[in-house]
């Protein structure tokens, strides 16, 4: 079933799917793609760590260039708290420097309130995380940049069609040690940095959209995981609140960024 998308629910991928990258400490340029499998290997190793939590929780701060209407990017800096429990249950909390909005998922339907107008838009959803997520992307196109963290088989859905993956090097990211890999896949260019400890948890995510004019590029540093959180089902049901006004996907879509 389709389940359109919204303007906070745009917001949404901002915030979840959010670069900061200067110079790379690599040795020289590889004169043709590669798959390196230490890269994949490690790759792996951090989707077993997130596919082996029934549930967990993260912070995610994060920058953004959004195409404005004068010809330039302008840029964002979301921040979104994040909560997902296995197989259907996923809420999130945008804020920052972008209009405010919670987004809720309860394996039946998908809700955008905005609290600063009060208004919320509903629709059915599939009955799992992954297809609700796949729907966000094939029903309209809005690619999320993070969405493949969320699945249960993170691994499955980054690897596909990945034409290289590298190991750029040992980094430090907030005092922690880190790997720094760095893949290309059709129409994005993409890095991840992932904690080398006992839990190999993404710490840093960035990508560069090769495919869409001027190649427009995202970061998001993820911080606070918890994959052992305590998430009560009613956490993920909507309440509208006192004076809150349900209006159609299809309204909101039309009040997007310009």
């Amino acid at each position: 079933m389709k389940m359109p998308i919204c303007s906070p629910c745009r917001s949404l991928t901002a915030s979840l799917a959010l670069l900061a990258i200067s110079s790379l400490p690599l040795q020289a340029a590889p004169s043709r793609a590669r798959i390196d499998p230490q890269a994949m290997e490690l790759l792996q190793r951090m989707s077993d760590t997130l596919a082996g939590a029934k549930a967990l929780t993260y912070t995610a701060t994060g920058v953004q260039e959004v195409p404005a209407n004068t010809g330039q990017f302008v840029t964002f800096f979301p921040t979104t708290k994040v909560a997902l429990r296995r197989p259907d249950k996923l809420r999130a909390k945008v804020g920052g420097e972008v209009p405010a909005f919670d987004f809720f998922y309860n394996g039946r339907t998908a809700i955008a309130f905005a609290p600063e107008t009060r208004l919320y838009s509903e629709d059915k959803a599939p009955p799992t995380i992954d297809a609700m997520l796949s729907g966000l992307e094939t029903e309209t196109g809005i690619r999320l940049a993070s969405a493949p963290l969320l699945f249960s088989n993170p691994y499955r859905v980054l690897s596909k069609g990945v034409t290289s993956a590298i190991v750029v090097g040992p980094v430090t990211v907030r005092g922690i040690a880190c790997v720094h890999l760095a893949f290309q896949s059709p129409g994005v260019n993409w890095e991840l940095w992932i904690a080398t400890g006992a839990r190999a948890l993404p710490l840093r995510l960035a990508a560069t959209w090769t495919d869409r004019p001027r190649f427009p590029r995202t970061l998001v540093d993820f911080s606070r995981w918890n994959l052992n959180p305590w998430l009560p089902a009613s956490g993920f049901e909507f309440r509208p609140p006192s004076g809150s006004k349900v209006i159609p996907f299809e309204a909101i879509r039309k009040t997007s960024l310009r």
